[in-house]
């Protein structure tokens, strides 16, 4: 079956997808999509929750059904070539002393670097906001350079703190809350993803870039995020 694919989703939904595999070309074309549903919205539009390479369309059943909102949506589709719009960017800062990055020696070891290379190698990747995940605040950055890419430990660590910077494969995360995870930790940030406000609860939107900057333990101490 060609892409983009539509699919029903309950009463209320439908999932567009554009590919079967993580590419740049299939995110590209979410974003282009989630903006133009942004800058247009359908009658009984509700939300709209870009991923990788698919974005689930929420309405409601009591002003329209699949089918219109379907032929919305593919009226719709641009040009699957025409550029996407760069997200804004953000700074978040990361301490990597060795209290706040409990997997770092690990990392170094896994890699065959020194911890220094590490972290050289970690502020050196470029990073883009591809989706939130299972938690508030959770999102999902692409970028992490291809020598620190190690996949999932076999058993998680339990209590990670909120702010932990953890990395497995291809992607980073900034925790919000403090739970297990079998992701590496290589350091912590006191940069707030959630923000407190009701209008812009995360500091990220979907397609922002985010560039990490080095802080020592005591810039840690009176950052205010």
């Amino acid at each position: 079956m060609a892409f983009p694919r539509f699919r029903p989703v309950a009463d209320h939904a439908v999932l567009v997808e554009f590919s079967d595999a993580i590419s740049d070309a299939a995110h590209g074309a979410v974003l282009r999509l989630d903006r133009a549903i942004a800058a247009q919205p359908f009658d009984g539009f509700v939300e709209a929750v870009p991923a990788y390479v698919n974005i689930l369309v929420r309405f409601d059943p009591l002003v329209t059904d699949h089918d219109v909102v379907e032929a919305a949506l593919r009226h719709m589709q641009t040009d699957g070539t025409a550029p996407v719009a760069q997200g804004a960017m953000h700074e978040v800062l990361v301490c990597y002393d060795a209290d706040f990055a409990q997997d770092l020696a690990e990392v170094a070891r896994l890699t065959d670097m020194t911890p220094e290379a590490v972290i050289a190698a970690h502020l050196a990747g470029e990073y883009r906001v591809y989706l939130y995940g299972f938690a508030p605040g959770y999102a999902y950055l692409a970028g992490v350079p291809e020598p620190l890419r190690l996949p999932r430990k076999p058993v998680a660590r339990r209590g990670v703190a909120a702010g932990s910077v953890i990395v497995a494969g291809p992607q980073c995360i900034v925790t919000t809350l403090t739970m297990p995870t079998g992701w590496w930790v290589l350091g912590r940030s006191p940069t707030r993803i959630l923000t407190g406000e009701s209008a812009r609860p995360f500091l990220f939107d979907v397609g922002d870039r985010v560039r990490f900057r080095r802080i020592s333990r005591e810039e840690f101490g009176h950052a205010d995020g």
